[in-house]
């Protein structure tokens, strides 16, 4: 598989098409068509891959000028970071991590992370506005891709063979956007190529409109995207359509009420007979040669690209690793990172799950450092308390550090094989059809033998069992919370973690903390927003 340089090509394109919104119009749609300096930029028919580029960068990217610097005025950098934000509301909202550092402005942090949040939190703001950024860019690049455009230019034929696919593929990534918009907050302003720029504000789409609007354009994209892994890395293809296709039908009774287990299924078994494969040891796929390395190159579907030194930003993998750093191990030579002195630590109920006999203490997914420190967290600021995990590292596969300790080179795995796996084995317990139990539980061997540990028969396959194996095999990696919801554990009493709801030792929330609410500045922005129920 060819890799493409998007690191250069984010650089290159930042300034045309990652642009500034203004603080009064944060349902980010784009301002004067001649900002974009359209026709200069294009008069080159290699400026349409460039464009492309551009509208990937949004993933790992918050600005081209340097990773203190966001391109959304008025929003901080480190709350607006893409795969960054999305961790922080799908995982550090849930029973896995637990950060140390709660004295950002605002308290937006601990207010994640102790599940008290509102609709003024800087991260909900940041991730929101992020996502309606993602669709802005993808609008704006399919407003300078059309036919007609591309031929009053005279690129039609050097560019022919191309454009469907780079069209295809910002479409993805807008219906990408717009699924993590669903997930998270149930609603999105909808807006798309087609509607004015400027002043247009789009109407409110709820759950059910943004499931059939990705569903049919996913499934309307699907011919002009590549075969699964045959398109550049970095870059999509089919299977992260089928991804996310079926991601909404595993979780469809949430977000319409439907069960579509067996779409699920199907899905899940494109994806499998695509041509991936587990790598050959767990730990590859989250090592700083996760783009190059073939293992993790065979398993991983999709990732949010980074790179030390050329996109340097505060994203997703930069903040676990340096977290990961702790403050009685002094392990950073281990990590490949300078560390944030031991900032993130596990809650006692997800290391129970490696710790409590259900899997072998050998399991190779069990990465605590346990030595010296207590299980309890009792006072969130005491970095020497609870245990460290150290599931990422900015080291790679042959033992070479990153190259640089703050800004890490390791990607973060968006989707990845286990997880379709996983997937396909809850739908079939859950009763969709199209498979059998033995297949479900022969897929599950296969993720657990990897890992060194005990395989499971037809009778362990329960939906008890698969929540916490799920955490098991995909802890932070921005599943949790979804799942937790799913199986109708994230809210009410029935399972408390620690610091759930504020208090040491977990208590009850409200159903409606299930979605987020919409943030203030945003509803502001566009009075067709409405804000969820309870918030």
């Amino acid at each position: 598989m060819k890799t493409i340089n998007f690191y250069t090509l984010y650089f290159l394109v930042g300034a045309l098409f990652i642009f500034s919104s203004c603080t009064d119009d944060l349902n980010v749609t784009p301002q004067d068509d001649d900002e974009f300096l359209s026709e200069e930029f294009y008069a080159n028919s290699s400026a349409y891959k460039q464009a492309l580029a551009g509208v990937y960068g949004n993933l790992s990217l918050t600005s081209t000028t340097g990773s203190g610097d966001s391109n959304l005025e008025g929003i901080d950098a480190g709350t607006s970071q893409y795969m960054r934000t999305m961790w922080y509301l799908q995982d550090l909202a849930a029973d896995e991590p637990i950060w140390s550092y709660e004295n950002d402005e605002g308290g937006a942090v601990k207010a994640i992370q102790r599940n008290t949040w509102s609709p003024t939190n800087t991260i909900l703001l940041g991730n929101f506005s992020r996502l309606m950024f993602s669709v802005t860019l993808t609008n704006e690049f399919l407003r300078q891709t059309t036919p007609e455009l591309i031929e009053s230019r005279g690129h039609t034929d050097a560019i022919a063979n191309d454009i469907a696919a780079f069209r295809a593929e910002s479409r993805l990534l807008r219906a990408f956007a717009y699924y993590n918009l669903m997930d998270l907050y149930g609603k999105a302003a909808f807006v798309t190529e087609n509607d004015p720029i400027g002043t247009y504000q789009g109407p409110q789409y709820n759950r059910q409109q943004l499931f059939d609007f990705i569903e049919s354009e996913l499934m309307e994209i699907e011919g002009d995207l590549a075969d699964p892994k045959t398109n550049e890395y970095g870059r999509t293809d089919k299977a992260v359509a089928w991804m996310i296709l079926a991601k909404m039908y595993l979780n469809a009774s949430v977000y319409i009420g439907q069960d579509k287990n067996t779409e699920c299924i199907t899905y899940t078994k494109k994806i499998i007979d695509g041509g991936f494969a587990l790598a050959s040891d767990y730990g590859l796929n989250f090592l700083a040669d996760n783009d190059s390395n073939e293992a993790a190159q065979n398993e991983i579907i999709f990732t949010a690209v980074n790179d030390g030194v050329t996109t340097q930003n505060y994203g997703a993998t930069t903040v676990i690793i340096n977290g990961e750093v702790g403050s009685i191990e002094k392990n950073k030579e281990d990590l490949g990172a300078e560390g944030w002195g031991g900032a993130l630590r596990v809650r006692k109920q997800f290391a129970n799950k490696f710790l409590n006999g259900d899997v072998p203490l050998s399991d190779e997914r069990n990465t605590l450092l346990t030595e010296g420190r207590d299980i309890e967290i009792t006072d969130v600021g005491d970095r020497d308390s609870g245990f460290i995990i150290t599931k990422y590292k900015n080291i790679t596969s042959t033992g070479v550090a990153g190259s640089d300790p703050t800004f890490v080179d390791t990607d973060f795995p968006i989707f990845r094989l286990a997880d379709v796996y996983l997937m396909y084995a809850e739908a079939v317990v859950r009763g969709g059809s199209g498979a059998t139990m033995e297949e479900a539980v022969g897929y599950i061997n296969l993720l657990r033998n990897r890992a060194s540990s005990t395989n499971i028969s037809d009778a362990n396959l329960t939906l008890d069992f698969l929540i916490d194996e799920r955490s098991r095999e995909l802890y932070w990696e921005g599943h949790r919370r979804q799942d937790l919801i799913r199986f109708g554990l994230f809210t009410g009493g029935n399972y408390n973690w620690a610091w759930k709801g504020g208090s040491a030792n977990g208590i009850a929330i409200s159903s409606h903390m299930n979605v987020y609410p919409i943030p203030l500045n945003n509803m502001i922005a566009n009075p067709n927003l409405t804000q969820n129920q309870g918030y």
